[in-house]
């Protein structure tokens, strides 16, 4: 990994690299860096090497489990390579914040559970423990979270998509 990444981007994409990253994420934000943290794609070789192989050349990519990466990160605000950092599911993202990973604004882009509770946006299908952490984080750790798809799209603001099901909830 390089001396220091400056976070643009924390987004949770169940694709994880795809052509909203490619070709939507990176050239807006400008990013030299991309960092998929996921378990299952740190351990699969196979995995590993479709993503290494839709990265272009020029983009640093860096893949890695949840652990490593909230251990051996490091952070510069305003410095360092300009990083997107993906996660494949809102556990994982929860996860790395509990590590160490403290990061201010979430981006959900993508999810899509089968046995989904709450239908958020167009692409975004939530089941219960994913709400659970998602309150988690923006309850107790303050993060902001957001639903967006690409950049020029409109933002949601999860507090707003989830209203209905949590007053259901209570």
């Amino acid at each position: 990994m390089a001396d220091s990444y400056d976070i643009a981007l924390v987004r949770v994409d169940n694709r994880l690299v795809h052509g909203q990253i490619l070709e939507a994420w990176v050239p807006f934000i400008n990013a030299k860096c991309i960092m998929v943290v996921d378990d299952n794609s740190a351990s699969d070789f196979f995995c590993e090497t479709v993503i290494r192989m839709a990265v272009p050349s020029e983009i640093e990519l860096n893949i890695c489990s949840v652990e490593d990466f909230a251990a051996s990160y490091t952070y510069a605000r305003g410095g360092g390579k300009k990083t997107i950092v993906l996660f494949s599911n809102v556990g994982d993202a929860l996860k790395a914040y509990q590590e160490g990973f403290h990061f201010e604004k979430l981006n959900i882009g993508n999810i899509h559970h089968e046995d989904f509770k709450v239908c958020c946006a167009p692409s975004v299908f939530l089941c219960e423990p994913e709400i659970s952490d998602i309150l988690n984080l923006l309850e107790e750790k303050g993060v902001a979270v957001e639903l967006r798809r690409v950049p020029r799209e409109k933002a949601v603001n999860i507090q707003d998509a989830l209203k209905e099901f949590c007053e259901v909830k209570q």
